[in-house]
Order: C-alpha cells, then structure tokens, then sequence
C-alpha cells in the first residue's frame, strides 16, 4: 500500500465501529470476572497444601475454584484477541478515511497499526500517535477527546504492570497472587476494564466525527472521494 496515494473513497465504518465496541465490551466484561474470581479466590484462602505451583516442576490438583479461573482466564483471553482484531480492523478503516477527508498521508506507515503494538519503547507512544492523527486529519481544529489519554494511561498501566496485558506467567502464580495478595491483581483488573471502557468512548467519539464529515460534505456537494 502507498500512503501517498488516498483511497478512491470512504470506507464504511460504522459496522466495524460496532464490532470494535462489542469487542471492548466482552474483554472489559471477561476482566471484570477475572476480578470476581480473585476475589473469591482470596476469601477462600491458601490451602493448607499450598500454591498449585509447588515448585520444582511439582503442581498439586487443583480445587474447584482453582479450575474454574483457569477457565474463566482462557475466557478472558479469548475475549481480549477478539477485541484487539475488531479494534485494529476498525482502526485501519477510519485511518484510511482521514486520508480521504484531509487529503494527507497519515503520520504514521501502515505498519505500524499492527508493528506499534509490539515493537518494545515504540508501543509506548505509537499506537495513541495514529489515533491522535486520525482525529486530527478527521476533524481539523478540533481538540482531542479526553478519552484518548485516558484510555491510553490506563492501557499503559494494565500493559506495564507485570501481571496484565502483557504477563507471561501461568494462570498457576496468578492464582497464587489471588492467594498472597489480590489488592495488586485486582488495581491491573481495575485499569484494564476501565480501558475496555475509555477505548469503546474513543471509538465512538471518532467515528461520530468521520461520521459527521461525510455527512456535511455530501450535503454540500462536496467530492470526498477523490482527494490525493
């Protein structure tokens, strides 16, 4: 793709601004379980056998509650790949349609809507860069939505904190936490959900003001299809 080439026309986006909202609804709803369960966990206390993990390569069974937040993990991480592709199928959409609205190549190559997630230092910054751009490219002059820092922070601390988006240890030492000391799980739990949430308001919020161009420039006849 050559982004100095704009898009012969507008990408519909509100089916997949739809999704992309469902899609943070189900991830918030699936960690706001995961919350539940640690709660629970941490009223039933540590059994007298110990962590799952025994260490060593050793893992007792596990009781029935145990089980059950294996489960509702698995869930959970379901429901955050399934949000993360409608997210990025939505962001790629409203990309291209700021280019056709503004007439200019969007500040960030196309992949980085998929590399700025990943890349290390990169994904600090670049992911709310290419929302900040589609916002400013949509709707010149006006200020960015308050939501787009907030959903950013919070996405941050859930990325950053060592037992959130980004953990790499077992469901095992998660419960063992759950068991130790469940105030710092439930504080990630905490700013995921609220990230789920500040994310569908950002969605919304820029969709609503793509939205809004189109309209306006059909109403005055204006040709939004082939700007370069």
């Amino acid at each position: 793709m050559n982004d100095d080439i704009g898009q012969p026309a507008l990408r519909p986006v509100r089916g997949v601004a739809h999704c992309a909202v469902a899609g943070f609804v189900l991830a918030g709803a699936a960690w706001a379980a995961r919350a539940v369960w640690q709660i629970r966990l941490a009223a039933a206390g540590l059994p007298s056998s110990g962590p799952p993990d025994q260490g060593e390569g050793r893992h007792r069974p596990l009781t029935g509650l145990e089980d059950a937040y294996h489960v509702v993990s698995t869930l959970g991480d379901v429901a955050t790949l399934l949000c993360a592709v409608t997210f990025l199928m939505w962001l790629s959409c409203v990309r291209d349609n700021a280019r056709v609205l503004s007439g200019q190549a969007p500040r960030y190559a196309w992949p980085w809507v998929y590399a700025g997630w990943i890349v290390p230092v990169m994904n600090l910054w670049v992911p709310r860069g290419i929302v900040a751009d589609v916002h400013h490219k949509s709707a010149p002059g006006k200020p960015l939505p308050r939501a787009v820092n907030v959903w950013w922070g919070l996405w941050l601390a859930g990325m950053l904190s060592g037992l959130g988006l980004m953990y790499s240890g077992s469901t095992d030492d998660v419960i063992r936490r759950a068991y130790t000391a469940v105030q710092f799980p439930l504080l990630v739990d905490a700013a995921v959900v609220g990230a789920a949430a500040a994310g569908a308001v950002v969605v919304r919020a820029l969709t609503a003001v793509q939205q809004e161009r189109a309209d306006a420039a059909r109403q005055h006849g204006e040709d939004v299809t082939a700007r370069r």
